[in-house]
């Protein structure tokens, strides 16, 4: 039967705290010295915090700014609208096609914070009876459609939730569509106007806002407004079920819970295609990880600069008190006790200047990002998170004990006798 490891007796851990007395009691004796080797790892512990706290803020500022105008939050359902069968495309009569009590019901699917449905299709446009007929591209819609699309406005509004369930006469039309229909006027300037979709009048309530290189003409209309705009035989196409997930994270439990719900509700999660669009974050969270890795690294030179100065620091403090240890040794002292002596004046070392540096390298961050919110109008603030403030403990064990252990082995072989006669 293996024999248990004893415990350490009170004799021996009153030991261990005189030799961390001793060490720590020792940085006194050459305040200069010790504050130079600190400031080495104030520094060092600095650029690394203010690299990772920019890191950490450029990247919930570039998640933000994708969650915002592009779709790396949704989870897309389509209804599958045709079977291959002898290597021919043979359309499906019977496909699901998608309304209120669906997006009602998918609302409540655990880890989905919003819902919408669109289905597309063309339309003609005029400004008036005698005017000339536009094609562009209309896209039947709700209320909330363009927080899904990042459709932002340039002036007016979105129809309401209201007005999609009375069908209401309005239409949101695209930068180019308005400038088409108010020629030598500001687009916005086409707000409250009645244009003719198929013959069919509605008021433009809002304007899209220009893109470069934008193309052709676009508008929505309210949800259920789609047969009466569109071409004939159009609004009877497949409609697309978007699923918002509340957070970035929580995009593929939603798509896992959103064909749990279809499966329940329409018997098959085959009649459905399921897709998101996560790829696009997860190359934008590599490039991010790739980006703070490598400055990280660049960052962690002047710390292990700093490392080297606690060496030398402790190198020239065991050549100076080569007597007292040997006078400590001669009266009882262990190899243990000389060791955690010079190990805890390291580690002290590390330890504040890693504490003051943690804060020096917040203040650097927060102070560079105040200067890119002033200058360039970028809404990004540094982000403080645990990863950030365990790299600074970490720092401090780990230079501590890795700088310090050569100059303790070093004084914790120091025979007495020679030790003693040491001039």
């Amino acid at each position: 039967m293996p024999s248990e490891k004893p415990e350490r007796s009170p004799r021996t851990r009153v030991a261990d705290l005189a030799s961390v007395r001793v060490g720590l009691s020792a940085l006194r004796v050459n305040p200069l010295r010790t504050v130079l080797a600190t400031l080495g790892v104030i520094v060092g512990v600095g650029a690394l915090v203010a690299v990772l706290s920019l890191g950490d803020g450029m990247e919930r500022y570039a998640r933000g700014e994708l969650a915002v105008t592009t779709g790396v939050q949704n989870v897309y359902v389509s209804p599958v609208t045709y079977d291959t069968m002898d290597g021919m495309r043979v359309p499906r009569e019977d496909f699901p096609r998608f309304g209120a009590a669906d997006a009602a019901q998918a609302a409540r699917v655990p880890g989905v914070g919003s819902v919408s449905i669109t289905y597309s299709g063309t339309t003609r446009v005029r400004g008036d009876s005698a005017g000339r007929d536009r094609a562009a591209r209309v896209t039947a819609a709700m209320a909330n459609t363009a927080q899904f699309y990042g459709a932002d406005l340039a002036a007016g509004r979105f129809f309401t939730p209201a007005e999609v369930a009375a069908d209401a006469p309005v239409a949101v039309v695209s930068h180019n569509l308005a400038r088409e229909f108010a020629p030598g006027q500001d687009p916005p300037a086409i707000l409250g106007r009645t244009l003719l979709f198929r013959g069919v009048p509605r008021t433009v309530v809002g304007v899209l806002k220009g893109r470069p290189g934008e193309e052709g003409f676009a508008a929505y209309v309210p949800l259920g407004a789609g047969p009466a705009v569109m071409a004939p035989g159009e609004a009877d196409r497949a409609r697309m079920l978007v699923l918002r997930a509340a957070t970035v994270e929580q995009v593929d439990s939603a798509r896992a819970a959103a064909e749990r719900w279809l499966a329940a509700r329409y018997g098959s999660p085959a009649r459905f295609e399921v897709s998101t669009d996560q790829a696009r974050s997860r190359e934008m969270a590599r490039g991010f990880l790739l980006f703070k890795v490598f400055m990280g690294a660049i960052a962690g030179i002047s710390l292990l600069v700093g490392g080297i100065g606690i060496m030398n620091v402790l190198l020239a403090s065991v050549t100076e008190r080569t007597r007292e240890i040997g006078i400590r040794k001669a009266v009882g002292a262990r190899r243990r006790d000389i060791i955690l002596q010079f190990l805890a004046e390291s580690v002290a070392i590390t330890g504040s200047g890693s504490a003051i540096g943690l804060v020096f390298g917040l203040l650097v961050a927060f102070a560079v990002t105040a200067v890119m919110r002033a200058t360039l109008d970028v809404p990004m603030y540094a982000g403080v998170s645990l990863s950030t403030l365990a790299v600074a403990a970490l720092s401090a064990i780990v230079i501590g004990l890795t700088f310090g252990t050569w100059p303790a082995l070093r004084a914790a072989r120091l025979s007495p006798i020679d030790a003693i006669r040491h001039e």
